[in-house]
């Protein structure tokens, strides 16, 4: 009887290790009506302005230095006073399109954390660090279907809530979720250098071939990030990188940019 109770024991908790990277059940994910937009901007204006005249608009800037795959256009938002999107130069759907773990992929995190700048300078003044964040969305979050990272204010509600947490500087999750406009997220603390060579897409994807966030590896685009700019107590800069996943139940749409603000109110 002993070995008996054992081994359903053993049993049990092999099922609720399985299921613990399971995660809600997911709905089909939308048809964005007009998800050609973006793509559409990029391929017949920008591009071919950089490259025909010197003119990249209507985006403010056009960088294919090492080629159309891993180049990036910069676009002001029609939303927002300063919102600024990066976008690959490449056809590249959303944070679900495979070509963003590809070994070589560009770090478009990192790309656009480079072009903060455009937002202080849209807003004629400066701003800190801390003011300023980069979100993607899930597939359903979102209404286009070009990968676009929103470069904006972060909302002072978000940053006095992030300012207060203590985040380990450790290379890894914290087991600690925060709340941020009703929505629970996972943090970790990110290094300022290391944003260089650690792309948080694959930082992401890491987590869910390990079973560590729920819904496997092919579940990307349930997913949205924010990276926020930080400043450790002992005055170390760095990043928060955060991360949620949808839950339609709950009305979760996995949209990051809900951390933003797009007035970027003083």
């Amino acid at each position: 009887m002993r070995a008996i109770a054992s081994l359903l024991a053993g049993l049990t908790a092999l099922a609720l290790a399985a299921c613990a990277g399971v995660g809600p059940p997911l709905p089909p994910p939308p048809v964005h009506a007009n998800g050609g937009t973006l793509w559409r901007i990029i391929s017949t204006q920008c591009l071919p302005g950089q490259q025909q005249r010197h003119d990249p608009s209507p985006c403010a800037k056009v960088s294919v230095d090492g080629g159309q795959a891993h180049g990036y256009v910069l676009l002001k938002d029609r939303v927002g006073v300063a919102q600024y999107l990066l976008m690959p130069s490449a056809k590249i759907t959303g944070i679900e399109d495979p070509a963003i773990l590809k070994p070589d992929a560009a770090n478009y995190f990192a790309d656009a954390w480079s072009e903060r700048e455009a937002v202080p300078m849209k807003l004629g003044r400066s701003l800190g660090r801390t003011d300023l964040s980069v979100a993607v969305n899930s597939i359903y979050g979102r209404s286009q279907d070009q990968l676009h990272l929103h470069i904006d204010c972060l909302d002072k509600g978000v940053a006095a809530t992030l300012r207060a947490l203590a985040v380990p500087r450790r290379k890894a999750w914290s087991e600690q979720r925060v709340t941020l406009m009703g929505h629970a997220y996972r943090v970790r603390w990110l290094d300022a250098a290391d944003l260089a060579h650690a792309n948080p897409f694959q930082m992401l994807a890491g987590q869910l071939y390990q079973g560590s966030f729920p819904g496997g590896p092919d579940q990307m685009g349930a997913w949205t990030l924010a990276l926020v700019g930080a400043v450790a107590p002992d005055g170390h800069e760095g990043f928060l990188l955060l991360a949620d996943r949808v839950d339609p139940a709950h009305g979760d749409r996995a949209s990051a940019e809900e951390l933003q603000d797009h007035s970027c109110a003083r």
